[in-house]
């Protein structure tokens, strides 16, 4: 059986919902976002939006709406899940924590009823006494807001329903200033779009007739807007039109062209009057709508005009929320989410938008490639995200990026400092030390320069030096120790070990210094021009390392940290240099830094040693005790310790052959690498021209460069304007083959560009011609002039730049479908492979298309060969054979064909299998072929050279619409269908029946509550950075979801796999979930088809890593009872500090 564990790496990221309130407070202006299943909660400041809380909901937000309750001056906040799970939620201030009560909670799902094909509505009426709820068609469900609903502590949610007699309901909203509860509706029947108002009679539980309708609205019509008084009434906007209606006189309608320019998406309110409205459109436009107010002579105020006006572009918008002070939030699912400003006035380009910030999202992931572009053992991914003219490349590694600003060529420095001369505030000097001198560069602007201190001693290596109290530079050499002034008034003190002996490693903060000779350890206090002696001891080995960095903010330390030779490390009490406690490292390698680090208020005790091996403790700082030791590999060298500073947060940089940034996330430690291949010192540096900054070397260079914001995944953006569809890699010629689209609109002379973007915009640009669909182009259906266009193209980025080299568009009405680079037969040279279809509105599945085979070498396109078919390839895949030789595999309509590549550099059709209702995924490993169907789940193919065809073996008769596959090993396979489910299925080679054998078993079952579009092998973690003696995991795969979200499954041997299902259980037995949802509710398998089945064969590492974010006492509950192996073969009873190893180890697997 597959048992899996499958973790979210990065979590989703497209905004669903957005919405403004006082929720954590009455005096607090609350923005909360909805991530799909997360759910953020900020605060508006001044100074920008605040992160106060994010949490998780065990299922997809459908409906979220803020409301005010009679006795209370902050607001409530309503959830609905995609499976009707209702929640009213309160926010309770913890201190400065944020906590989310259910106040009352319940399922409102019906046993019979047709899900919509608008999907879930919910709104509460302005009064807020009433929920509405439009779940199914033909009903309309109704939770009425009673105090007992709120006041009691976790009440059950009751509704009711209403028949509704419209079927086919666009939209609903309650409309405002109204004495009873009023709905008001877009429906559709045959005769056109209609608006309709119903009463809502609470008391007899029944629809009564509204106070207006209006017949034939606009065929489009699809969205309302409730308008507050003193306006009231509605706005129905349309595609083409924008309606206000009262009920109570004429409508009154806007129809100006810049809306008809593109599909609106949402809008938002602006003033609480209801006198502007935003709007957002597919394009990014953002318009104001404003109600021009008149005032009737009885003082009634009403609708004079409406009046539309186009503020500018942004992101292409799912969400508008208006904060505050002309600020607002703009969310999208397809684009990076936005904070702006609007401008009283316009810029030169016309726009009154000015962006304030935005939020990263890699939604929609239609296709990624794992590639490890540094040749470092890391994968990085490179996602093709977003659409339209937010359509963009994303590259993401795990790690940390260092930008450099300047390099010098300089071999063979021992270390760095930087120094503050005379009054300035930013560093000027830098020291450089060699093995038998030491330099000086003064900087300034961007040049630099060799200079002198007088009193610094430069003939000699230096260990350390530094500013220290008192307006003094301390400097450390192997024969003494210097206090110099640094105003220029030379050494004011100096101190020499006795009888000539050389000073072997030292440490020192602005008070205190530490020194080692052999086995004599000397403590010093530094004075304004003195050096004194405190105290000394003999250490039981010749010193190795030394530390004495203050912690948790303190000016002095009490104690120091010493590693020894004899594969110890110990801390020392400074008042009386009493050994508080040593821990035996074990090994025959001698520490070579050791550090003491505060991270998040928290002290540890770091020990590298000469492997390039670390130690790391949890250190008592009054006691001196340290606990919890771990180890970590960071690289194969000896490692170098130095802390630095970024956004007030403290870091520590590993320097060794692989470089690392240590830092605390969630009060643990994360282990980032840096895009760098060999550090062998650094220092921070903050100069004028270099602010924030960080002095690097290796073996032959001095870089001064910047860091990237510390976060577990870095992020890379390359903006396409259009739409990335699909994605490959080709190692050997280092270059990115992408299919995109673009929109156009039609000209009098064709298609023409509406802005520039990458294939617009390439180096060389070409056109296809083509010999075998020279006869259908013209019969794909002509366009009129203003239609939009798809216009497909094959991008080519070079991979360390991703600048476009090469752009070549496709046919008129050419859809290009697939790419994938591989050699062919037994050729020595890559080849990218492009599947093609011809798409006309008449046929309602292609029936010609192409496969064209390119030659991409030193930046140059060359056609080698184009293959007609009779359909469209939804997938293409090598094979290769047991000879070497390979072969192409694609998926054509129904069919899957084998083409091998012939001497004449052809594509000639070898066998096929025609047993689908259309291949649209195929992958392949060995003789074994896996295909995904749209309707009928997974299929195993095998292929049989010696009669030279594909014969099927295995199949899955669920009926599963597949949205990605991907091979785990010869007998698991793994899917997710478009109901959000995950299943891994298994061949049943061991039966003896032959029907069995022909029956993929489902071993697996899992939903994930996200649409994955993709599969890939591979990790964004680097190998060596696994803990000794981790998780026993194997096969990591990636995978991309519609939402933005990045997961990795991972195979877990069945005992493992057994202790980690108790583990989860106890956990979500431990959790309050938000909304009282069971965990195990949340990952039942469920399809439109009331499918339902408990999950099995899977662990949910989210919930699993969550522990290390409980408190002690429910750590404690959790663990009770709990078996661990002892490694003897025996059990014994879990402590916390097991389980905490365990899930710390697991969370570094991603």
């Amino acid at each position: 059986m597959a048992t899996n564990y499958v973790v979210t790496a990065h979590k989703p990221t497209a905004v669903t919902k957005s919405l403004t309130g006082h929720f954590s407070g009455k005096d607090d202006l609350n923005l909360i976002v909805v991530k799909n299943t997360l759910l953020e909660i900020y605060l508006v400041t001044p100074e920008g939006l605040k992160p106060k809380k994010a949490v998780e909901i065990y299922g997809r937000v459908a409906v979220m709406e803020l409301f005010k309750t009679e006795d209370s001056e902050k607001e409530l906040l309503f959830l609905l899940t995609n499976r009707y799970n209702a929640m009213i939620l309160e926010c309770v201030k913890d201190g400065n924590d944020l906590e989310i009560v259910t106040k009352a909670h319940g399922n409102v799902m019906d046993k019979i009823g047709r899900t919509p094909e608008s999907g879930i509505i919910g709104m509460i009426d302005p009064m807020g006494k009433t929920i509405g709820l439009r779940l199914y068609d033909g009903l309309f469900k109704v939770v009425p807001l009673t105090k007992e609903l709120y006041h009691q502590p976790e009440k059950e949610v009751r509704a009711f329903n209403l028949r509704l007699e419209e079927l086919n309901v666009i939209d609903i909203k309650f409309l405002h200033g109204c004495n009873t509860p009023t709905i008001i509706i877009i429906h559709q029947d045959t005769h056109g779009r209609h608006v309709k108002t119903y009463e809502i009679n609470l008391r007899e539980k029944e629809f009564q007739k509204g106070p207006w309708n209006q017949d034939n609205v606009e065929n489009e019509a699809f969205m309302l807007q409730s308008v507050p008084m003193p306006f009231g009434g509605a706005l129905i906007i349309g595609q083409e039109s924008i309606t206000y209606h009262r009920g109570d006189g004429q409508p009154i309608t806007v129809a100006p062209s810049i809306i008809k320019q593109s599909t609106i998406t949402c809008c938002g309110s602006v003033d609480k009057d209801g006198s502007r409205y935003l709007l957002g459109d597919m394009q990014g436009h953002l318009f104001m709508l404003l109600l021009e107010k008149g005032e009737k002579p009885d003082g009634t105020i009403y609708c004079k005009d409406l009046k539309v006006e186009l503020l500018g572009e942004t992101c292409i918008p799912e969400t508008l929320t208006y904060l505050d002070n002309a600020v607002v939030y703009i969310g999208s699912k397809i684009g990076d989410s936005q904070l702006i400003r609007l401008d009283i006035k316009p810029d030169e380009r016309g726009s009154y938008v000015q962006v304030l910030d935005s939020w990263t999202n890699l939604g929609p992931i239609v296709d990624m490639c794992v590639v490890d572009l540094d040749r470092q053992g890391q994968g990085q991914l490179v996602t093709c995200s977003g659409a339209y003219r937010d359509g963009s490349l994303r590259i993401i590694r795990n790690g940390i990026g260092i930008h450099e600003h300047a390099s010098i060529d300089m071999a063979g420095i021992k270390g760095l400092w930087p120094l503050r001369l005379n009054q300035s505030e930013t560093d000027n000097i830098l020291v450089m030390t060699f093995v038998g001198e030491t330099r000086l560069l003064k900087l300034y602007d961007d040049e630099v320069e060799e200079t002198e201190i007088e009193g610094f001693y430069a003939a000699e290596r230096t260990l350390y030096c530094s500013n220290v109290a008192h307006d003094q530079i301390l400097q450390m050499t192997m024969t003494a120790i210097r206090l110099i002034s640094k105003f220029g008034g030379g050494q004011v003190a100096i101190w020499k070990p006795a009888d000539g002996k050389k000073i072997n490693v030292v440490s020192a903060n602005d008070h205190q210094a530490l020194c080692a000779c052999g086995k004599q350890l000397y403590y010093f206090e530094l004075g304004s021009g003195q050096i004194t002696l405190a105290r000394s001891i003999e250490m039981p080995a010749e010193v190795a390392c030394l530390d004495i960095t203050p912690l948790c903010d303190e000016m002095f330390s009490t104690i120091c940290a010493v590693g020894l030779w004899d594969m110890s490390a110990m801390t020392i009490n400074l008042k009386d240099m009493s050994i508080l406690h040593r821990e035996e490292l074990g090994g025959e390698i001698l520490p070579r830094s050791i550090l003491m680090a505060t991270f998040e208020m928290n002290p540890y005790l770091l020990c590298a040693l000469g492997d390039g091996s670390l130690f790391y403790f949890h250190l008592d700082k009054d006691t001196g005790l340290v606990s919890g030791k771990k180890k970590v590999t960071l690289g194969t060298k000896p490692t170098f310790l130095k802390t630095f500073q970024s956004q007030t947060a403290t870091y520590v940089f590993a320097c060794s052959d692989r470089p690392t940034v240590i830092f605390s996330s969630n009060h643990k430690l994360v282990f980032s690498n840096v895009n760098l291949k060999n550090v062998t010192f650094m220092c921070p540096l903050n100069t004028d021209m270099y602010r924030d900054s960080l002095a690097i070397t290796d073996d032959g260079s001095l870089t001064f460069g910047t860091i990237d914001e510390i976060q577990r995944l870095h992020i890379r953006t390359i903006p396409l304007q259009e739409t990335p569809r699909r994605i490959a890699y080709q190692e050997s010629t280092e270059s990115f083959g992408v299919i995109s689209m673009r929109i156009d609109k039609q000209g009098t002379n064709g298609p023409e560009p509406v802005r520039h973007s990458a294939s617009e915009i390439a180096t060389n640009r070409s056109s296809a011609i083509s010999k075998v669909l020279a006869s259908a182009v013209g019969a794909s259906g002509e366009h009129n002039i203003g239609d939009e266009v798809e216009i497909f193209s094959i991008l080519f980025l070079d991979q360390q730049t991703f600048t476009i080299t090469h752009a070549h568009q496709l046919l008129l009405n050419e859809y290009a479908v697939c790419i994938t680079s591989t050699r062919l037969g037994t050729d020595a040279d890559p080849y990218y492979i492009v599947g093609t279809a011809l798409i006309s509105p008449e046929e309602s599945e292609p029936t010609q298309g192409r496969i064209i085979v390119f030659s991409y070498l030193d930046g140059k396109l060359n056609t080698i060969t184009e293959k007609e078919i009779k359909g469209a390839p939804y997938a293409l895949c090598p094979m290769v054979m047991a000879d070497g030789t390979i072969k192409l595999l694609a998926g054509i309509n129904s069919t899957v064909r084998l083409f091998e590549w012939t001497a004449d550099k052809e594509l000639r059709p070898e066998c096929q299998h025609s047993n689908n209702i259309v291949s649209l995924y195929i992958k392949v490993k060995g003789e074994f072929i896996l295909v995904g169907d749209m309707m009928r789940s997974m299929t195993v193919l095998v292929y049989k050279p010696a009669e030279g065809q594909l014969e099927e073996i295995a199949r899955d008769f669920n009926p599963n619409w597949m949205s990605a596959i991907e091979i785990i090993d010869d007998d698991i396979f793994i899917g997710t269908e478009n109901n959000m489910n995950m299943f891994t299925c298994q061949k049943d080679s061991a039966s003896t029946s032959d029907e069995d054998r022909q029956h993929l078993l489902t071993t697996g079952l899992y939903h994930l509550g996200d649409f994955v579009n993709v599969f890939r092998h591979g990790s964004l973690v680097m190998h060596h950075h696994l803990i000794e003696n981790s998780s026993p995991i194997s096969k990591p795969i990636l995978f991309g979801t519609v939402n933005g979200a990045i997961g990795l499954v991972v195979q877990l041997p069945p005992e493992f796999y057994v202790f980690l299902k108790d583990l989860q259980e106890r956990i979500a037995s431990v959790i309050r979930s938000i909304g009282k949802i069971e965990h195990s509710f949340w990952r039942q398998f469920t399809t439109e088809r009331k499918v339902i089945q408990d999950c099995k064969g899977f662990i949910d590492g989210d919930l699993i890593e969550n522990f290390l974010d409980l408190s002690q006492d429910k750590k404690q509950d959790v663990v009770n009872g709990l078996k661990i192996d002892d490694e003897s073969g025996m059990t014994k009873d879990a402590t916390v500090d097991d389980i905490t190893k365990i899930v710390e180890d697991l969370t570094r697997i991603h």
